[in-house]
């Protein structure tokens, strides 16, 4: 690993496409900050799970939300670890072509091998707990009240350090054949993009909107 990229390995050389991938950290953190969403990877009794779940990046570790009864914890609690894949994957837009073959979608998506460990120190659960908070609504965990034992009895993190990590990207037009491109047929690019709508208060809710949310928008 150099200060600028991660080391790349076969699980994170793609087979297909290889032009699109990339191990530069910058562009990997950029993508990884962009939202909250991730895929939990694991196996359990030799059959592969997967579970969708928020995520935190603080530095180069990603802190992964659950449940202390769910099997990833538990069994990431062990001293060893739980092996495990973390895939994170941002819609662009629609690429539509003039044959149904060649259609695509615009992405970008990290993939996350390693060994993932449950938090157990109080003081890095107090910091992934708020930075789960602050990785779906920046500056939220400043604002609410800090989680009681019970809550923190119930709730668990585990741990991934970035080090078996790449990103891929498509970031390009509609490519129609040669031979399609005189068909009536419309081709291009639809934009997608993830858009808040109005914050709506609790009826019994008599605090003024915060400026972090009205700032969503």
């Amino acid at each position: 690993m150099s200060d600028t990229a991660y080391a790349r390995t076969a699980r994170t050389t793609p087979t297909r496409y290889r032009e699109r991938a990339t191990w530069e950290r910058e562009e990997i953190h950029a993508v990884l900050d962009s939202t909250w969403i991730c895929h939990l990877g694991f196996v359990v009794d030799g059959a592969p799970v997967v579970l969708p779940t928020i995520f935190a990046r603080v530095g180069d570790r990603l802190y992964v939300h659950g449940s202390t009864g769910s099997r990833p914890l538990r069994a990431a609690g062990a001293d060893e670890g739980m092996p495990v894949c973390v895939t994170v994957t941002l819609v662009d837009g629609l690429v539509l072509t003039k044959s149904a073959f060649n259609h695509s979608v615009n992405f970008r998506s990290v993939v996350a091998h390693g060994t993932a460990h449950q938090v157990t120190d109080p003081e890095e659960l107090a910091v992934a707990l708020d930075a789960l908070v602050d990785q779906a609504v920046p500056g939220r965990s400043a604002d609410v009240r800090a989680a009681n034992a019970k809550e923190l009895a119930a709730t668990a993190v585990v741990r991934l350090v970035l080090d078996e990590v790449s990103a891929k990207t498509r970031d390009d037009g509609a490519n129609d054949d040669e031979a399609d491109r005189g068909l009536p047929h419309w081709s291009g690019v639809v934009p997608m993009r993830t858009a808040y709508g109005t914050p709506v208060p609790h009826p019994d809710s008599t605090a003024a909107l915060p400026g972090y949310l009205a700032e969503l928008g």
